[in-house]
């Protein structure tokens, strides 16, 4: 069986190509690992062979891991569907947020923040399969979705996220990473926060190397490091089992 440094080697390797296959160098794409129900201890392996960026999907599991790893110079994101009651845990350990679907959400967050006396980077999640296992904004709603958002100070908006649907018809795939990329681009001239939003965080375990080729500049990629995990992925992405 592979080591988890093996295996974050050949990601970091596909995330490469996948990068000069679209024109653009490794730097340009993040890699986010994915620790959900990987224990601590493995996820020091993964730090141990360089990876910084963690990626939670649960708040009370991403805060007890993140204590586990208290003492690594590791930066964690809430990459899960985040309840309005969880905010104040979750700015316990998160520096970033890639699930901001609602206004209540936004305003629960800014308050919290506001309190602390700190900022948070926050991508908006869209729902670009139009299914209704999925959470995030639909497309239409991006825009004005923007306008509210530039009132909460304490925010900081990078861009955007999204999961393709689940599909082996890979046009179909692209075609979900392409419809953010077109958000991207238009809210990028039109909306108030402009060459901020320049961020795509699309693609998981099994589509992120069609993601970078359809622009993404965020990965979040698990099982293809710790492998396959013991509960379904639809404990954690409702409608995205299998492509964590």
């Amino acid at each position: 069986m592979a080591s988890v440094a093996d295996n974050l080697a050949r990601v970091s390797a596909r995330i490469r190509d996948a990068a000069v296959r679209s024109g653009r160098e490794a730097r340009d794409v993040r890699l986010v690992l994915v620790t959900k129900t990987i224990e601590p201890e493995r996820v020091r392996e993964a730090v141990a062979a360089g990876q910084r960026d963690l990626g939670e999907n649960k708040v009370q599991e991403g805060r007890g891991k993140a204590e586990a790893l208290a003492g690594d110079a590791v930066r964690w994101t809430m990459i899960g569907h985040l309840q309005s009651n969880k905010v104040k845990d979750v700015l316990r350990f998160a520096e970033e947020v890639q699930s901001l679907d609602r206004l209540s959400l936004t305003a629960t967050l800014d308050k919290r923040l506001q309190h602390l006396g700190r900022g948070l980077d926050v991508l908006v999640q869209v729902n670009t399969s139009d299914e209704a296992s999925k959470y995030g904004l639909h497309p239409d709603e991006v825009a004005a979705f923007l306008k509210e958002l530039a009132a909460f100070n304490s925010l900081r908006p990078r861009g955007f996220m999204t999961l393709a649907r689940f599909t082996p018809n890979i046009a179909e795939v692209r075609r979900c990473f392409r419809v953010l990329r077109d958000i991207r681009d238009r809210a990028m001239d039109d909306a108030p926060q402009g060459e901020a939003l320049r961020h795509l965080s699309m693609g998981m375990s099994g589509d992120y190397e069609i993601a970078i080729e359809e622009g993404a500049t965020i990965v979040r990629v698990g099982q293809a490091v710790f492998g396959p995990r013991p509960l379904p992925d639809s404990h954690y992405w409702p409608g995205a089992a299998g492509v964590g």
